[in-house]
């Protein structure tokens, strides 16, 4: 259970992360898993690409009920980004162009996040602060537009609020409409076509149509949330920080810190993620025997793609315990590493050390 997971020992959180990896592998590449997703990507053929925040508990595929493999995150601390970094302009870029070149629109939602019970249990990228998280996530709505155009049928920007107590998302129109899902109720979902289209007019009706799953699927997990006790999923119990790309097996809300390798300086966001590992064991909410840093780097062909992988996952390594070690070298002493490559067709992680 991920419930459970956290209070175990180190030793069997590992073990527990490894089996997550196979099983979530041999499950993608399920032949009947396959055709679904091809399905489902046939239905509903919009491609969505999600910035979001490092924080474990922002979780969209499990808070929208999706299929993994349908929305392609990006995460960095706080959901902050800027479109003008090399790697993270080129990332995103490559992701709309190849889209596009498969005659498909691109859906970008672009997130901030807080915590109405408690405004202490926000975004720690912002301090906390959930009107400057959106105004920062409407700047990056901006930039979009810059790049790919204002008219937004090719590419589509949504501003998208996540409240982590009810995992509710929050919609954001460019003129400042909103409309929060936790307040829907399933009766609700029969006019949902006609919100939308009221709420988003500039918003192809292809893409909303794609869209619509993901807020269905909200509304019902936001009711089912109501019914289960919360409090420790709306608390920081995360002991894993990740770096790099292809942690999509982590499926379990409030497990790892996962840190993109887009900002020029990875330095402040890897320290903001050991001092919330530090302040897991201090208060408890996980054991103080260890906690992972794990890196990872994706490649498609064997040759000089999976070399480079390898290069890459163990230079982030390197430089992730550096981080950590020469500020905090209490938390260094309990770091336990690991370096692997991702196998993207089939999702299968090799662990390199």
């Amino acid at each position: 259970m991920p419930g459970a997971i956290h209070t175990q020992p180190i030793q069997e959180r590992l073990d527990w992360l490894l089996n997550l990896s196979r099983k979530h592998s041999q499950q993608f590449c399920d032949p009947e898993n396959y055709l679904a997703r091809q399905r489902y990507q046939a239905e509903h053929p919009t491609h969505i690409i999600a910035l979001k925040c490092m924080d474990g508990r922002l979780h969209l595929p499990h808070a929208t009920q999706t299929p993994l493999g349908i929305i392609r995150p990006f995460r960095n601390l706080g959901g902050i980004f800027d479109l003008g970094w090399p790697y993270m302009g080129d990332l995103l870029e490559q992701s709309v162009l190849e889209a596009i070149q498969q005659g498909r629109r691109v859906l970008i939602i672009i997130t901030y996040h807080y915590s109405r019970g408690e405004p202490s249990r926000g975004c720690a990228g912002f301090d906390c602060n959930r009107e400057a998280a959106l105004e920062h996530a409407r700047e990056i709505r901006q930039q979009v537009e810059a790049i790919f155009g204002q008219g937004h049928q090719t590419v589509y920007p949504l501003v998208c609020g996540f409240e982590t107590d009810e995992d509710a998302l929050i919609l954001h129109s460019s003129d400042d409409q909103q409309l929060d899902l936790s307040t829907l109720t399933e009766e609700a979902v029969e006019s949902l076509p006609a919100r939308l289209e009221k709420l988003l007019p500039d918003m192809p009706a292809q893409v909303r149509h794609d869209f619509l799953p993901l807020v269905e699927g909200n509304i019902r997990h936001v009711r089912e949330m109501r019914s289960l006790q919360r409090k420790l999923d709306i608390e920081h119990r995360e002991w894993m920080i990740c770096v790099g790309r292809g942690f999509d097996f982590l499926h379990a809300p409030n497990v790892a810190l996962i840190i993109g390798p887009y900002s020029p300086d990875l330095s402040d966001p890897l320290l903001k993620a050991a001092g919330i590992i530090r302040n897991n064991m201090e208060k408890g909410r996980i054991p103080d025997d260890g906690f992972l840093l794990l890196s990872s780097a994706p490649y498609v062909e064997p040759g000089p793609d999976a070399a480079r992988a390898e290069l890459k996952a163990r230079f982030m390594a390197d430089f992730s315990a550096r981080v950590i070690e020469e500020a905090l070298p209490e938390l260094g002493q309990k770091m336990i590493r690991r370096t692997a490559t991702l196998h993207w067709p089939t999702r299968r992680l090799n662990l390199l050390d």
